[in-house]
C-alpha cells in the first residue's frame, strides 16, 4: 500500500504524490519524467486507467504535459486551458507553462536544458509517441544523457487505479458505414503495395476501428476498442481483450448490429490475439518493411520494431481514407444532423421560456439537453463533455461545470453551450451561445462578429488544392481587422460515429507540422467551422456549424470548391447588430434562417414552429 503520512494514495495532495514521485525516480537514477494526456494508441482523449497527468497534478483538461524534475513540476498547456489550469493548480507547486507565449520554452526545450549532463529522462514509453521520443534521443545525446523509457512510475504511487476498460465491441453495418471492411482492408493493401512494404503496424484507434467497421466504448464519447492492428499482404491480426468481443453494447436499434463479433472477425480473415501480445509479437518480427506513423505509433513498440525492420514512416493510409466520406456516410450524416437539429432547436425553446420562471443551471440545462437528445431515434452517447457555460465561465473554451463551479443561470448576459451526439447515422458538434435577457452593447458586438464569421467561412469559394491555411484569414478578418483574436482553431475534421476530432483536415492560421492537420480539402470531409470570442471574467462567444466540403464548378482554373452547412439550428437574433453587417452577410443570415425552418420545422409542435417561425424570420 503507497502511503504518505499515514494517508492512502487516492486522498494525496498533489505536493504529496511530486513528492512520493521523486522518491521512484531517485530509485532509477532519474533527473526528470515526463507525464503526458496519452494512452497506448496517442489518442486525444483516454479512458481513465490512462488519467495519470490528471492524477498526477489535479489538472482536469484534455490535453496537458507533465513534467517533474528534483526542484520543480511543471504542467504545459495550450490556450484553451490557460484560465482553467490557473484555478485547478492554484495551492500547490506546480507551475503553468503557457505553450506558445513568449518566453515559454517547449517540453523538449526545457528538458534539453534541465536534464543535466549524463543525466537520465524517463518515462513510460508506451504513453510517447515514437516522433517525440526519438527528438528527445537527439536533443539529450548532446548532453551524453539517456533515456529510461520501460518504467510507469504513476502506476506505483497510483495505489486504486482504474483498470483497462473492456467494453463489448459491436460491428457497424454496411447501411451506415457505407463500404464493408473487406473493401477497406483491399484498398490498405493496395497503398501497402504502392509504398513496397509488405507489413503494416496501426494502433490508432480510430483507424482500427473505421477499418474493421467495429464500434465499442473504451473512451468515453469515442466509440473505439482499446487494440493494435497488423496487417500483412494475406493476414489480419488483431489484438484485443478477447472478452469485449462478446456481448451487446448497446439496446439496438435493428437486427443489423446482432452480429457474432468473433464470426465476423474471422470472416475477415483476422487472427485474434491478447492485447498485450502485440509486443511479443514485435520482437519477433524480423526482416520486414513495415508502413507506420511516427507520431501514431508508442515509442516502446517503435524501438522494438526499429532495429530488426525497415520502417516506412508515413501518415496513416487509413487516415486519409477514412476522411473522406462516402456517398452512404454522407447521406446519414445529413440525416443525423437533423435529427441533432431538431434537439438543440427544442432545447433553445424550452431554455427561452423557462429562464427567469425557475431555478436553472449549467449543469440542469445541459441534462436537459442530454434528454432532448435521447429522443432521436438512433441515437447512442454525447459525442464529447458537454462545455455549458454561463456568464465570464464561457471565456473558458473548454470550461466543464462542476459541482463546485454550478452556476445558476440568470435572465441577462450570454449562455454557451458546446455539445454534440453520436448517432449510427454519424456524428455531430455544435455551439450555440445563447442571450438569456440583456446584453451589453460590448456583448452583441462580439456576437455579431463571431456570426460574421462563421458566415463567411461557409460561403468561401476556392481552387481544390486549398488547405486550411488558405482559408482562415477569411474567418479571422472581422477580429484582426479590430484588433481581436482567438486562440482555438477555426476548424477540425469530425469523424463517423467516431472521434469528435480528425484528421487530416483542419482550418488554423498557426501550423503545427505534427499535428497532420492542414491537408488538401477534400470532397466528403467533414469540417467545423467554430470561430469565437473570449473576454476573461466577462463572456465567452462562440457559433458552430459542420460544413461538407464539395465539388463546384470546373473551368479552364481548375476544380473549384464550396462548403454546404450540415448543421441546422437557429442563431439568436436576439444578440445580433445588424448595423455591423455588410449587405451580403445579411443575406447569408437570412438564406440560412429560411433553411433552418425548412429543415427543422416539420418535427416540432405548433407552439415551437410559432416561435422558430420568429426565430428565422429575415433581419
Amino acid at each position: 500500500m503507497n502511503t504518505v503520512n499515514g494517508g492512502s494514495a487516492e486522498k494525496m495532495t498533489v505536493d504529496q504524490k511530486l513528492e512520493l514521485l521523486r522518491t521512484k525516480m531517485k530509485e532509477r537514477g532519474m533527473d526528470a519524467y515526463m507525464v503526458p494526456t496519452a494512452d497506448f494508441h496517442e489518442s486525444e482523449y483516454v479512458g481513465d486507467h490512462f488519467k495519470c497527468r490528471q492524477f498526477l497534478t489535479g489538472f482536469t483538461g484534455s490535453a496537458g504535459i507533465a513534467v517533474v524534475t528534483m526542484k520543480e513540476a511543471c504542467l504545459w498547456v495550450d490556450g484553451r486551458y490557460f484560465v482553467q489550469a490557473a484555478a485547478e493548480l492554484k495551492g500547490s507547486c506546480v507551475k503553468m507553462m503557457k505553450m506558445g507565449q513568449e518566453g515559454v520554452p517547449s517540453v523538449q526545450e526545457y528538458l534539453e536544458e534541465n536534464v543535466p549532463e549524463g543525466g537520465c529522462l524517463g518515462f513510460d514509453g508506451r504513453v510517447v509517441n515514437a516522433l517525440t521520443g526519438i527528438d528527445l534521443e537527439k536533443r539529450l545525446k548532446e548532453k551524453n544523457a539517456r533515456i529510461l523509457c520501460s518504467d510507469d512510475l504513476i502506476n506505483e504511487i497510483w495505489e486504486d487505479r482504474p483498470a483497462l476498460s473492456m467494453e463489448p465491441a459491436w460491428a457497424l453495418h454496411e447501411k451506415y458505414a457505407g463500404k464493408t471492411a473487406e473493401e477497406k482492408l483491399k484498398e490498405l493493401r493496395a497503398e501497402m503495395k504502392k509504398e513496397h512494404t509488405d507489413m503494416y503496424v496501426l494502433t490508432s484507434l480510430d483507424d482500427i476501428a473505421w477499418l474493421l467497421n467495429i464500434r465499442g466504448n473504451d473512451i468515453a464519447y469515442n466509440p473505439v476498442v482499446l487494440s493494435y492492428v497488423i496487417v500483412t499482404e494475406d493476414k489480419l491480426y488483431l489484438f484485443v481483450n478477447e472478452e469485449v468481443l462478446h456481448g451487446e453494447a448497446y439496446p439496438y436499434m435493428d437486427n443489423y448490429h446482432n452480429i457474432d463479433m468473433l464470426k465476423y472477425l474471422e470472416d475477415l480473415g483476422t487472427e485474434i490475439l491478447p492485447y498485450d501480445d502485440i509486443y511479443k509479437m514485435a520482437t519477433d518480427i524480423t526482416g520486414h518493411k513495415i508502413l507506420m506513423e511516427k507520431q501514431h505509433i508508442n515509442y516502446a513498440l517503435y524501438n522494438i520494431l526499429k532495429d530488426k525492420n525497415e520502417l516506412v514512416d508515413k501518415m496513416n493510409p487509413t487516415s486519409d481514407a477514412k476522411a473522406v466520406k462516402n456517398k452512404v456516410e454522407i447521406e446519414n450524416e445529413k440525416k443525423a444532423h437533423i435529427k441533432d437539429g431538431v434537439a438543440v432547436t427544442r432545447f433553445i425553446y424550452w431554455l427561452k421560456h423557462h429562464i427567469g420562471k425557475e431555478r436553472l443551471t449549467e449543469m440542469s440545462v445541459q441534462d436537459k439537453l442530454e434528454e432532448f437528445r435521447k429522443e432521436q431515434e438512433g441515437y447512442i452517447e454525447p459525442s464529447f463533455a458537454t462545455i455549458s457555460a454561463y456568464g465570464a465561465n464561457a471565456a473558458m473554451c473548454h470550461y466543464s461545470a462542476t459541482k463546485e463551479s454550478d452556476t445558476v443561470l440568470e435572465d441577462h448576459g450570454f449562455y454557451l453551450v458546446d455539445s454534440g451526439g453520436q448517432y449510427y447515422e454519424g456524428t455531430t458538434d455544435i455551439t450555440r451561445t445563447i442571450a438569456l435577457g440583456e446584453l451589453t452593447e460590448e456583448e452583441k458586438e462580439h456576437f455579431t462578429l463571431v456570426l460574421i464569421s462563421m458566415l463567411r467561412l461557409k460561403e468561401v469559394k476556392f481552387l481544390y488544392g486549398c488547405r486550411g491555411l488558405s482559408l482562415d484569414y477569411v474567418a479571422r478578418e472581422p477580429f484582426w481587422s479590430r484588433g481581436l483574436n482567438f486562440d482555438h482553431g477555426t476548424g477540425h475534421g469530425v469523424g463517423y460515429l467516431l472521434n469528435v476530432h480528425e484528421r487530416p483536415n483542419g482550418i488554423r492560421f498557426r501550423m503545427v507540422p505534427e499535428r497532420h492537420d492542414n491537408g488538401v480539402l477534400e470532397a466528403g470531409m467533414i469540417t467545423s467551422d467554430e470561430p469565437g470570442l473570449y473576454i476573461e471574467g466577462s463572456h465567452g462567444i462562440r457559433t458552430e456549424n459542420l460544413i461538407l466540403c464539395v465539388k463546384d464548378e470546373k473551368n479552364q482554373y481548375g476544380q473549384f470548391m464550396k462548403f454546404e452547412f450540415l448543421t441546422f439550428v437557429p442563431v439568436d437574433k436576439d444578440a445580433v447588430v445588424k448595423e455591423l453587417m455588410t449587405e451580403r452577410d445579411i443575406a447569408l443570415f437570412n438564406a440560412y434562417h429560411k433553411e433552418v425552418f425548412e429543415k427543422i420545422s416539420p418535427y416540432m409542435d405548433d407552439q415551437e414552429k410559432e416561435w422558430l417561425r420568429k426565430a428565422t424570420a429575415p433581419i
